[in-house]
């Protein structure tokens, strides 16, 4: 049978890594997906550098359009990455009846909606395992794997540039800024890591599971996102103390009043697998009804390892090319006309548990007046711990003032009784410095 024949969009990182890769493991590749894969053709504006990586017997062009137009080319892998140029020739690919495999999960998680609509119009697939945790086979494991579960919530570390920074923040004592440009100088951070450090990445991940897990359509616009940018390494340490480590979590749950979907420095038992899981490294632990809690772990970016993903999407769909399209696997697991009209809740209606750090003067009647507030918001407290003046660093000192810390734990609060309750605390005249809230997640 004739070889499938692929066009690479791209052949930065992930598509020399798919090269190599698909050129290495041919003949085992060739035996799951019953017939060849190959790619004849290949975009990329540095012509010479791309003709250097795929040899003489490769189509190497400066247009990427040409690749979309050849009529001999049965899948485009798409690998060059955000919202603008990727989107239109997305697009052009599905009109011209080419599948799609793509890594691009900022285009799904803004535009997925109309993407994958005009794919089912068309009739073709768009695949996108490599966009979720690299390596791992997150989306499979969603889309079919779990297929007999109602899906109840995830939660992932899926931005490795900012596990490796909480890693060395808490193994080195270091601070946020020095561990970045660490993080930078060994390739994990971009040189403008915006989208690592902030959490829109992992937003665009989760939103994308979020979907799978739920059956509901892409929104993300509608995640709660915040980074890491403002930890402290203080908060870092009393975590420890009091059981936890801090990890940039993306979270998704179903619960009865809607979606939750958010992304944000979480408090995690340290005895939880999830909380182990350091340096670089991707983990999702997803909980469904039947199976109970599963974890996936492993490399979330990096060359071969996202090569991996997209390799595979190239043999589903060499399966399915000749498949009837309604008896392909739905691109969001769910049947086009099953959606869920299922609502993302805005972040005031999430109910969590809350870490909390007051600077505080050290004077009589302060922890009083303080805990009494939380107890008119209806706010229960789960731990207290106090630090003296001369047991807090000196770079949190508040001049001119002795103060001490207090860290409270408390159970399950909606955020926007929480905030309120913030606002009152921050409003009295004993409290130095602005709070730190970060959220707590006990993962059961």
């Amino acid at each position: 049978m004739k070889p499938i024949q692929i066009g690479l969009l791209g052949i930065g990182t992930v598509g020399s890594g798919t090269f190599n890769v698909l050129k290495r493991n041919q003949e085992e590749i060739k035996r799951r997906a019953g017939r060849g894969i190959e790619i004849t053709m290949v975009a990329d504006l540095d012509m010479d550098r791309a003709r250097s990586l795929v040899g003489p017997d490769v189509n190497v062009v400066n247009d990427a359009r040409a690749v979309i137009a050849n009529p001999d080319i049965d899948i485009v892998v798409e690998l060059i990455g955000g919202y603008g140029v990727a989107k239109a020739l997305v697009m052009e690919a599905i009109a011209a009846g080419k599948h799609v495999v793509t890594a691009n999960k900022a285009l799904l998680a803004v535009h997925g909606t109309e993407i994958f609509a005009a794919a089912s119009a068309k009739g073709v697939m768009v695949a996108f395992e490599a966009a979720v945790a690299g390596g791992i086979p997150i989306i499979k494991a969603l889309r079919e794997g779990l297929t007999a579960n109602s899906i109840q919530w995830i939660a992932g570390i899926i931005n490795g540039t900012t596990n490796f920074i909480l890693s060395e923040m808490r193994d080195k004592g270091l601070d946020f800024d020095v561990v970045l440009k660490e993080a930078q100088r060994l390739g994990y951070a971009e040189a403008d890591p915006t989208f690592d450090i902030e959490g829109v990445d992992a937003a665009h991940k989760v939103t994308l599971m979020s979907a799978i897990a739920f059956g509901i359509p892409v929104q993300f616009d509608k995640a709660h996102v915040e980074g890491i940018t403002q930890l402290s390494g203080t908060d870092i340490r009393y975590a420890e103390q009091l059981g936890y480590r801090i990890k940039l979590l993306g979270i998704t749950r179903r619960t009865e009043a809607g979606v939750e979907l958010r992304v944000h420095p979480t408090l995690v038992p340290s005895k939880r697998l999830i909380a182990n899981v350091e340096g670089a490294m991707n983990a999702v632990v997803v909980q469904g009804d039947a199976v109970g809690t599963t974890l996936y772990y492993g490399k979330g970016a990096g060359s071969e390892p996202t090569a991996s993903a997209v390799i595979a999407d190239l043999v589903d769909v060499t399966r399915l090319h000749t498949a009837d399209p309604h008896h392909r696997v739905p691109h969001l697991a769910f049947q086009p006309d099953a959606m869920s009209d299922l609502q993302v809740l805005p972040m005031s209606e999430v109910v969590t548990s809350y870490y909390l750090r007051l600077r505080v003067a050290d004077e009589a009647g302060v922890l009083a007046k303080v805990t009494g507030l939380l107890a008119e918001a209806g706010i229960s407290i789960d731990a207290l711990l106090q630090r003296r003046a001369e047991e807090v660093s000196a770079d949190l000192a508040v001049a001119g003032a002795a103060s001490t810390d207090l860290i409270i734990l408390t159970h399950d609060t909606r955020e926007g009784v929480m905030n309120r309750a913030l606002a009152d605390m921050q409003g009295l005249s004993s409290v130095l410095a602005p709070i730190t809230r970060i959220r707590k997640e006990e993962l059961n």
